[in-house]
């Protein structure tokens, strides 16, 4: 299963590769540059929660009962 935060940030990044490339199409940067960070937020939601988990050592245990 695919958590909310995981499938919010691919489609950040989804988003703003379609804004990027619809910019650059169509030569209008103000587009191609909201379609950047746009893609780049998604990548930074993605990776700040994953490195804060892993360094900070804190697991997670499930509860199979």
């Amino acid at each position: 299963m695919v958590s909310r935060l995981s499938f919010t940030s691919i489609l950040f990044v989804i988003i703003g590769l379609g804004l990027f490339l619809y910019g650059v199409n169509i030569y209008n940067a103000v587009i191609g540059w909201i379609g950047f960070c746009v893609g780049i937020a998604g990548v930074l939601l993605y990776m700040i929660p994953f490195l804060y988990i892993q360094l900070s050592g804190k697991e997670t245990v499930q509860d199979l009962s």
